[in-house]
């Protein structure tokens, strides 16, 4: 093996030759005097009376040395000892993965990581102990529920029972914080991911104890069973997805005991005393120099050693390295020798760069060592590494993670084991994301944070501007101390994430291609393994990485990313700085990065291609094989296994079943492999399908773990990555290639799960602002408590220091989440993202038709990010702090309106999305107004989106958009919650529903103006509203009757939730569907009392029918409406009077009261001529007209109880229009003649035959043969097409 190592080859070959040829009486290296003393110095022997005197000792060369050190690492050699007392089973010792075990479970290849893959799944160790004293360590990697401890061979566990739950078995549960035998009683603290639990089994005195991060936790058990027969195994019961790893002793215990324990598996004494030795004499060589002038032996300071071929010092090294060289290759000496001796270099504190021996060995290791051998050590050095970060105890000044954390710098900063570790499967992206978390610590006084965080203070409003206004001056002070304590522990914090960051961009270093491919394109192909694992396995919990994770990775690769962004931008002229960011759209269609299988705006990826292919040739030059383009069918996707396994690229054979990757985020072993456990059937998971080949271009295309610098970014006449720019987008330079494909991959991650981590954390702000208000509620009553009630003021006292406590845990944990996920920087971070994402749906907008080829996740993200933004970094930062915050706002509402009825959109999902975001978008001032500050042909293009028939779509939620564009204008529709549930406790103010109303007066203008113009369009959506308002209300009317014989039936006194749930939603559609029609017949009234308008008689009849049947059902005497309300059964809470019978109101004011003479006229002639009308439904309103039977506590509904609600106005138009109906009702009785029931229409039997039918002859009245026109062209009674209508008048002297 030749490697290259400060400017000189050798190899250990050629040492050895060295050694063992002829050496003549002057080496020709130094003389021999001085060649024999140095190596004493370097080698001394030792004996039982100390170290030989220079003067007695025998020279000593080369040709001696390999015999001489021989006689040195055999010294005290301890001989072989047998098997231990008290221990049976194997020396090495592993989870019995072929009988011990019950359940579902993943087991790693080196047989000491586990993962639950059934409801509850154990497992035992293969050895076992029957006398003595003995420990392992279990390392938690998910803090579920698990029962870990110890069992015998007897027991039997399935299921439900597990280790604990059977007379000999004992567990302890840091999940219920409680230990098992048979019984369970509390014991112990809660454990955390990250922790570690010492098993401890005392055989001599009987008793089994427990140890927290080296913690003891007392006695569990004592007098447990021994004596002839009884053994006692590791064991642990698992719940689904839970997982841990086992140290029985093959690695250093990290807390072991003090009284005398022993680990269940020896050490390796003889190697590790070898190893020791040997690194003795490393360290030696390293501090000794030799001066050949005045041939004596000199001092000098190890760290400026230097590996600068001097043939005495290599030599010397190359006969220890013969010996250490294999020792390394153990992961007990790794961790224990090697990986300590490393962390002492960097004890001395400064900067990494000022401890150049790391690099100088690292040279050594590779130029001493056999391949095989340094690729072994740096994996098991790795991964020691890994494991000491993640179960590092939190202390105040984060110690123990920079530690490790700057020998991770170091041992990166060596270009040619950075590049192995990155190329290896030993330590790509998934595992080295575990560098980049910082853990959150659960138990606020073991991580220091008392002392860190003295004075604790939290928010008692979520105003944080009210907050400071009413604050007293103790509660400022306060205030101010805890910001100072936060701040300490934000500095802390970011010594972790620099280093963090120095790593990423170690690893991101393009520039290092002396030794062959540059970091940053080897991290690019591993980075996308790491997106697609994540991305395809949804359901798989040994391949997703952890969401908290995922949030610490993301931002830290986003300061790298942004850091090398700006630093090359002087290099690429015309280039944009990080601020204008954006993932260019022929990314998406060029086949050049890989998606997956995730979907598109426009669907199937194959379906897109076979229909755009023409638009990719004209408009990207691009040329797709006509064998891509064929419709995968369902054969394909079920296609033989054995043949997907032949097509699998032999790079991507490691991503190619579930198993081929380990459980990372159960093993903190980090094994390179899975054993699937089954009791139920011992056998594989299948393999997911293999990727499809990437698509073909003008260039070659190749699989992601193929691809080269030059496919990325491209060379003269190749554009790379950015092959196939539409004309629409600018031709220009954005950034290197291979950022972009990375910033694409932030984005993606984003969506994958970091969203969702994000939203989760906000639990703690929320925990602590209802313990602050549940505490000032305890301390108001103890201040109204009367003081000779002693007993009460006793109970509330307790409750006040319990919740005093709790919050100032709570409150300290949040200054760290605060910290860590909620700092102004990492807001910053996702404000980024939301403008990378607008920005490039922008340009992929821009490109016409290829915008289908956008991943639907561009868009995921913009909303969510914009929500996160909104509802989780708040009240700490708000978002108008943001540079450019409303222009962002402008832009995204450009976005929405726009896309939420984009026809290039076909995706359901992500549609609804779109929807469900415009109509939280309109709910609050500020986005509003963005919306007001679209262009104005974008708005109308919206309003008329939003006025499009209501069949055959989603038609809920736009109706709740345009509901809330007018709330705020309508009758009594100025309420943010209703009357009746203002005592009650909202369960999310910030909902978007519970926001005070602000109308849009300029959004109305367009509405009314689309309606008045577009006469057609008007009549449609009208018509649509009315039909889906009878569906609903029906509905509603259906529900109430089942739900009230379900409340009546004496054997069955409750009610389903869904259906309760269901009903409420149709209540709640009911309302707002006449709110809409309010807002129409106030925006433009013509619409029902302009005659001349074809449809307007026959929508104000229906109109007035429907408002009759509300009136009817709701206002009747003792009703189904009535009973089911004052039932107020959980989840109907919204269902009450008020709102529809207000919004009733509304319209019926509008059209009797505010309208001219003839609109006037007309409504009442129609509202009167219907036969569902009855006055007393009107005089309801008010409170007038009832019956006094309703007894002494029925308290009737009346608009005059409402002044809150109600404006005097308002109540002096409902009382006009119940005169004028009143006095027009009693009119109608006197003309109306008697009408034959011959003369009746024979549909509705309410109106009078007016209408005759083309050319069947068949008649009925305008009203019902307009509105069957509407849908349907047969007539009524004999199905034959209707041509023409023709009034009908009934002949004279009929």
């Amino acid at each position: 093996m030749n490697s290259k190592g400060g400017g000189t080859v050798l190899s250990r070959r050629n040492y050895r030759l060295a050694s063992d040829t002829d050496v003549p009486k002057v080496t020709g290296i130094v003389n021999e005097k001085l060649l024999s003393d140095y190596l004493h110095h370097v080698f001394p022997a030792c004996s039982k009376h100390g170290p030989a005197s220079a003067a007695y000792r025998k020279p000593l060369s080369f040709q001696d040395l390999g015999a001489h050190l021989e006689r040195l690492l055999s010294v005290d050699e301890p001989p072989d000892d047998s098997q231990v007392e008290g221990r049976l089973g194997p020396s090495t010792v592993v989870l019995d993965h072929t009988s011990g075990f019950e359940g579902l479970l993943f087991v790693d290849d080196d047989l000491l990581g586990v993962i639950g893959h059934s409801n509850f799944s154990s497992i035992r160790a293969t050895t076992c102990v029957f006398k003595g004293k003995w420990e392992y360590e279990v390392l938690i990697s998910s803090q579920g529920l698990m029962q870990i401890g110890w069992c015998t061979l007897n027991c039997r566990f399935n299921q439900e029972e597990g280790v604990g739950d059977t007379p000999d078995s004992y567990a302890y549960d840091g999940n219920r914080v409680r230990k098992w035998n048979v019984t369970t009683t509390n014991y112990g603290k809660s454990w955390a991911a990250g922790d570690i639990v010492s098993c401890l089994i005392d055989l001599d005195e009987g008793t089994i104890t427990f140890c927290l991060n080296g913690q003891s936790l007392g006695t569990a058990f004592s007098n447990i069973k021994t004596g002839p027969g009884v053994a006692y195994f590791p064991a642990i019961s698992l719940s689904f997805k839970e997982s841990v790893a086992f140290n029985f002793g093959s690695r250093p215990l990290r807390y072991p005991s003090l009284a005398c324990y022993l680990p269940l598996q020896d050490p390796p004494t003889t190697d590790l005393t070898k190893a020791n030795r040997l690194l003795g004499y490393m360290k030696t060589v390293l501090c000794t120099g030799i001066d050949p002038q005045e041939e004596k032996l000199t001092e000098k300071d190890s760290a400026s050693w230097q590996l600068q071929g001097e043939p005495t010092v290599l030599v010397t090294l190359a006969h220890i390295f013969n010996h250490f060289a294999p020792l390394m290759c153990k992961v007990y000496l790794v961790e224990d020798v090697l990986m300590n001796f490393l962390l002492s270099i960097l004890e001395g504190g400064g900067s990494v760069d000022e401890h150049p021996l790391i690099q100088q060995l690292l040279d050594l290791f590779w130029l001493l060592m056999e391949d095989f051998e340094a690729s072994e050590c740096l994996k098991q050095l790795m991964m020691s590494l890994l494991r000491a970060y993640r179960f590092s105890p939190i202390i105040p000044d984060l110690g123990f993670q920079i530690h490790y954390l700057r020998l991770t710098t170091a041992i990166l900063r060596h270009e040619k084991s950075r590049k192995y570790l990155l190329s290896n499967f030993t330590f790509d992206v998934l595992r080295s994301v575990v560098f980049f978390y910082i853990k959150t610590p659960l138990r606020v006084k073991e991580a220091g944070l008392e002392e860190l965080i003295p004075t604790t203070w939290w928010p008692t409003r979520l105003d944080k501007e009210k907050e400071q206004r009413h604050e007293s001056a103790e509660e400022r002070l306060r205030r101010r101390a805890y910001e100072r304590g936060c701040q300490r522990l934000k500095k802390r914090i970011e010594v972790v994430e620099e280093l963090q960051v120095q790593i990423l961009k170690l690893m991101l270093n393009n520039k290092d291609k002396a030794t062959g491919e540059a970091s940053r394109y080897i991290f690019l192909n591993k980075f996308r393994k790491f997106l697609q694992e994540n991305a395809s396995n949804r359901g798989n919990p040994t391949v997703l990485c952890p969401p908290e994770y995922m949030v610490c990775f993301l931002h830290r690769l986003i300061t790298a990313v942004r850091s090398y962004w700006d630093e090359g931008k002087p290099k690429i002229p015309g280039s944009i700085n990080s601020e204008e960011a954006y993932v260019p759209p022929q990314m998406f269609y060029n086949g050049k990065v890989d998606y997956f299988d995730l979907q598109r705006l426009g669907g199937l990826l194959s379906h897109i291609k076979k229909t755009l292919k023409d638009d990719l040739a004209t408009k990207a030059n691009i040329i797709i094989d006509p064998a891509e383009i064929q419709a995968a069918s369902m054969d394909d996707l079920d296609e033989d296994e054995e043949s997907g396994a032949g097509q699998r690229p032999s790079g991507a054979a490691a991503v190619g079943g579930a198993l081929a990757r380990p459980s990372w985020l159960s093993s903190p072993t980090l094994g390179r492999a899975n054993r699937f456990l089954s009791t139920a059937a011992v056998s594989l998971m299948t393999p997911r399908r293999p990727l499809a080949p990437p698509e073909k271009v003008k260039v070659r295309a190749l699989p992601v773990e193929q691809r080269t610098e030059e496919d990325i970014e491209g060379s003269h006449g190749n554009d790379g990555l950015l092959l196939g720019r539409p004309p629409e987008e600018p031709d220009q330079p954005i950034t290197e290639k291979s950022l972009l494909e990375i910033l694409d991959g932030i984005v993606m991650m984003y969506n994958l799960s970091v969203h969702q981590q994000l939203g989760k954390m906000v639990v703690v702000s929320d925990d602590v602002h209802e313990y602050a208000v549940a505490l000032k509620d305890t301390e108001e009553k103890i201040a109204r408590c009367p003081r000779r009630r002693s007993d009460i003021l006793e109970e509330l006292e307790k409750s006040q220091r319990v919740f005093s406590e709790k919050l100032n845990h709570l409150s300290r944990r949040l200054a760290w989440i605060n910290a860590t996920i909620y700092s102004k920087e990492k807001m910053l971070d996702v404000y980024w993202l939301l403008r990378v994402c607008i920005r490039t749906i922008e340009h992929a907008d821009a490109a016409g038709s290829l915008f289908a080829f956008t991943p639907e996740f561009y868009l995921n993200v913009g909303m969510n990010s914009y929500s996160a933004l909104k509802n989780y970094f708040s009240p700490a930062h708000s978002m108008e702090e943001l540079p450019g915050y409303e222009d962002t706002l402008t832009q995204l509402a450009a976005i929405l309106a726009k896309q939420f009825a984009d026809p290039r959109i076909v995706g359901t999902d992500i549609k609804d999305s779109l929807m469900q975001a415009l109509a939280s978008y309109v709910c609050y001032p500020q986005s509003l107004r963005a919306v007001e500050r679209i262009p104005e042909e974008q708005r109308v293009a919206m309003m008329r989106n939003l006025l499009a028939p209501y069949e055959q779509r989603p038609w809920a939620q736009t109706n709740w958009i345009l509901v809330r564009l007018w709330r705020g204008c309508g009758f009594g529709y100025r309420y943010t919650r209703l009357p009746h549930l203002l005592k009650t406790k909202p369960e999310d103010a910030n909902l978007p529903s519970l926001q005070k109303p602000c109308p849009s007066l300029l959004l109305q203008k367009h509405m009314a103006e689309l309606l008045t113009q577009d006469k057609d369009m008007a009549a449609s959506f009208l018509n649509s509203v009315l039909n889906q308002l009878n569906w609903a209300f029906s509905e509603f009317i259906g529900m109430i009757q089942e739900i009230q014989q379900a409340a009546e039936r004496p054997e069955r006194n409750f009610v389903d939730t869904r259906q309760l749930k269901v009903c409420a939603t149709c209540f709640d559609l009911s309302v707002s569907l006449l709110r809409v029609l309010e807002m129409t017949v106030t925006l433009v009234p013509e619409i029902f009392l302009d005659w001349t308008r074809p449809s307007a008689e026959l929508l104000l009849r229906r109109l007035a029918q429907l408002l009759n049947q509300v009136l009817n059902r709701v206002t009747a005497e003792r009703n189904l409406f009535d009973r089911v309300v004052n039932l107020r059964l959980p989840g109907l809470e919204s269902v009450d009077h008020y709102p529809i019978l207000v919004a009733v109101t509304g319209i019926l004011v509008r059209v009797l009261v505010d309208s001219d003479r003839q609109g006037i006229a007309r409504a009442a002639a129609v509202l009167l001529s219907d036969p569902c009308f009855q006055l007393h439904s009107i005089q309801h309103l008010l409170g007038e007209g009832v019956a006094s039977g309703g007894g002494a506590n029925h308290k009737h509904f009346s608009l005059h109880a409402y002044a809150d609600y109600i404006s005097a106005e308002e109540e002096q138009k409902v009382e006009q229009m119940l005169a004028f109906l009143t006095e027009e009702s009693k009119q109608a009785a006197a003309t109306t003649a008697p009408t034959s029931e011959d003369d009746l229409c024979p549909i509705c039997y309410a109106h009078s035959i007016s209408a005759v039918f083309k050319p069947c002859s068949h008649k009925s009245c305008k009203a019902c043969i307009n509105q069957h026109l509407m849908n349907n062209k047969d007539c009524f009674f004999c199905k034959a097409t209707i041509t023409g209508v023709e009034d009908y008048s009934k002949p004279t002297g009929s």
